[in-house]
């Protein structure tokens, strides 16, 4: 099937793109050709987890992560099938990856030359921002040091071997999701900025003379939230600020280096369960703030599909969302005119007040020593657990209204969900098994001494300053797989655990803090704890690679402010480890947060683990996007509850725990669960 080339700058108003991938490189392959066939003009690919953090399919901790929230990519062979037949010269491709990025470039480079295109042509972004991932994502694998020195090699690396690729996108996307407001957004992205301008600088790979191409192709992935007027002003601060701060710091003079580049997704956190229907003019309305403002206009757009908040997307869903951009793109006269808002007095006071706040903040982590030490130190961190912990009390309380979430409830019956069970995508459990049996018949296949000697080189290279590039290349065409690649920079790195945010973030009032429901469930925790000899111990526990730790960390924080003792060890974690935590700290009640699709795989584990501990009394609570079909097969193999994004209310969400512990051991239901 013939692709058109990408159009001209000038003929387009953005790059489209729909962020796909699943179940294999064939099958996503096989959705990025119709996508495009459809009028999609770029292509957004999403790694599944074990690609992410840097395993191949077979290794202990993918169990259940293979092709879920991605494709897996594990050597060469798979990037060749994912892009085959596409004219990758002809592509501007986007690849959401980040501890493993230089690994996912060098296969893309290698594969682009097999087709005999000119590297120095190819055009795309890799993510490749490693501090929000320490932040929100949680698919980091090694020390931030020894991070941001990939992150500088291969900014140097494409600066003059492939300049038209954009090498880090600096992304805000996911710090709003983890709780980040308007003027922790820009302030946290600003100082990663930073830290990524100031390491590249210093070591010296890049002459003075080129630092304003290096600049240039810096590019932001920004998060637009429904509160139009703020996130468009928002987008005007950030252009102000980085204006300001590439000429003032870096002193790069050119203007056209110094535009401020971002692509957006709309907010995926703000797509409810309930009423899904309503997340399709949520999404339009999110869109418009960042491509109305022409001054201020993104360069790329990508919209998730109404219905993320119940399960992976559909073919047919994606396309709603491509179809969303043609219109406004196509139809409106939206996008016709000079900027819309130039010379607003309402939008200059918003944008001059966000800029402030900005500098404020990028001022306080500049004290303490920059982004890389504000995530070392847990302040970052500690920041957006406490804002995310203040956005659901709001919630909660009503002060914030979310359409058929906590007002305007009644609803009539949606058609679109008539059957629950196709309402989505799933893959197929099959999916893991082949992975698993390619990636072994690849390294059996393959000829072990190059690969034996390229690996030598690259372990030689990490304990050096040589930029890792060249090295990474070699793997490359060698054969190496992912896993291998990333562990041998694990033994040279060492690997890390960031710190959570919890123990940072605002709470624990002994009274409820004034929250009658939450002063009840505290009553109820504590003559719990009395009946059963001890302070009631929760256990909030990630198993597998899903990084997404949100939700666990609001629980972890609301749970603490209702009395109980809260064990949470952070993210990836193996069922087994999980289960040696139950039984190390005697906990009476295990919650396990799972949002990747991995439940039906890593949640049976924990219970087994349990069972064959001696702990049959100790309940199992999960949260997290499960389909109905999924709950009730969890509930079948002995999980006590399941809890999904239209259970808004966290206070109630404890009080069903209390619940589960007193049935748990037979206690009498006299006291009454709040309201």
């Amino acid at each position: 099937m013939p692709f058109p080339s990408a159009p001209k700058e000038s003929d387009r108003p953005w790059v489209m793109r729909t962020y796909a991938g699943h179940s294999s490189p064939a099958e996503s392959n096989a959705l990025y050709r119709r996508n495009l066939a459809k009028g999609q003009t770029g292509l957004s690919v999403a790694f599944d987890l074990p690609t992410q953090t840097g395993y191949d399919p077979d290794d202990e901790l993918a169990v259940g992560e293979v092709g879920k929230v991605g494709v897996p990519v594990s050597h060469l062979g798979d990037l060749r099938a994912l892009f085959d037949g596409i004219p990758l010269d002809g592509m501007n491709t986007s690849m959401t990856i980040n501890a493993p990025a230089m690994w996912l470039l060098a296969l893309y480079q290698v594969v682009a030359e097999e087709h005999g295109h000119d590297v120095a042509q190819l055009a795309g972004t890799t993510q490749n921002d490693i501090i929000k991932e320490y932040l929100s994502r949680g698919t980091y694998v090694f020390p931030p040091a020894q991070s941001l020195r990939l992150i500088t090699d291969m900014v140097a690396y494409t600066v003059t071997a492939m300049p038209r690729w954009n090498p880090i996108n600096i992304c805000s996307y996911h710090l709003q999701e983890a709780g980040a407001t308007p003027v922790q957004e820009i302030a946290y992205a600003m100082s990663t900025a930073i830290a990524v301008l100031d390491a590249v600088r210093d070591s010296g790979q890049v002459p003075p003379e080129r630092f304003g191409d290096v600049v240039a192709r810096i590019s932001f992935f920004v998060n637009a939230g429904i509160r139009f007027v703020e996130e468009m002003c928002k987008m005007r601060a950030f252009g102000r600020l980085w204006d300001e701060l590439t000429l003032e710091r870096y002193g790069v003079q050119d203007p056209a280096q110094r535009r401020f580049r971002y692509g957006v997704q709309v907010n995926s956190l703000g797509l409810t369960e309930a009423q899904p229907e309503n997340n399709v003019q949520r999404i339009v309305l999110e869109m418009l703030g960042v491509t109305l403002s022409r001054d201020a206009r993104a360069r790329a757009v990508q919209l998730p599909a109404w219905n993320e908040a119940l399960g992976l997307p559909r073919p047919w869903d994606q396309q709603w969302s491509l179809r969303l951009q043609q219109v406004l793109a196509h139809e409106t006269d939206l996008l016709e005119y000079e900027d819309l808002f130039t010379g607003s007095v309402v939008v200059e006071a918003k944008v001059a007040e966000l800029v402030e706040g900005a500098r404020a903040e990028m001022a306080r982590v500049a004290e303490l020593g920059g982004a890389v030490a504000a995530v070392e130190s847990g302040y970052m961190k500690g920041r957006l657990v406490a804002s995310l912990a203040e956005r659901r009390r709001r919630l909660e309380r009503g002060d914030d209204v979310v359409v058929g979430v906590n007002r305007f409830q009644a609803t009539e019956p949606n058609p679109l969900l008539a059957d629950l069970d196709t309402a989505v995508q799933t893959v197929d459990p099959a999916v893991e098994a082949a992975a698993q049996q390619a990636v072994r018949a690849w390294r059996a296949a393959r000829d072990p001494e190059p690969v034996r000697r390229a690996l030598a080189a690259l372990r030689e290279a990490a304990g050096t300053d040589a930029n890792l590039v060249p090295a990474t290349l070699d793997c490359a065409r060698a054969g190496v797989t992912t896993g291998e690649w990333a562990g041998v920079l694990r033994e040279v790195f060492g690997e890390y655990r960031a710190p959570t945010g919890v123990a940072a973030a605002g709470g624990g009032h002994p009274d409820g803090g004034g929250d009658a429901d939450l002063a009840e469930v505290r009553a109820r925790v504590r003559r719990t704890g009395e009946e059963l000899g001890g302070r009631l111990r929760l256990l909030v526990g990630k198993p597998g690679l899903d990084g997404h730790s949100n939700g666990a960390e609001q629980i972890a924080v609301r749970a603490r402010d209702a009395g109980f003792e809260v064990v949470y060890q952070g993210i990836r974690l193996t069922p087994a480890q999980l289960v040696a935590a139950a039984v190390e700290e005697d906990v009476h009640v295990v919650g396990l947060s799972v949002l990747s699709g991995s439940h039906l795989q890593v949640v049976p584990a924990v219970l087994d683990g349990l069972r064959a501990a001696g702990l049959d009394d100790v309940p199992v609570v999960v949260g997290g996007i499960v389909p109905d079909a999924d709950a009730r097969r969890l509930r079948e193999l002995g999980v006590a509850r399941v809890f999904t994004p239209k259970d808004v209310g966290i206070t109630g969400i404890m009080g069903e725990i209390v619940d589960v512990v007193r049935a748990a051991h037979d206690l009498p239901d006299d006291v009454p669960a709040p309201v």
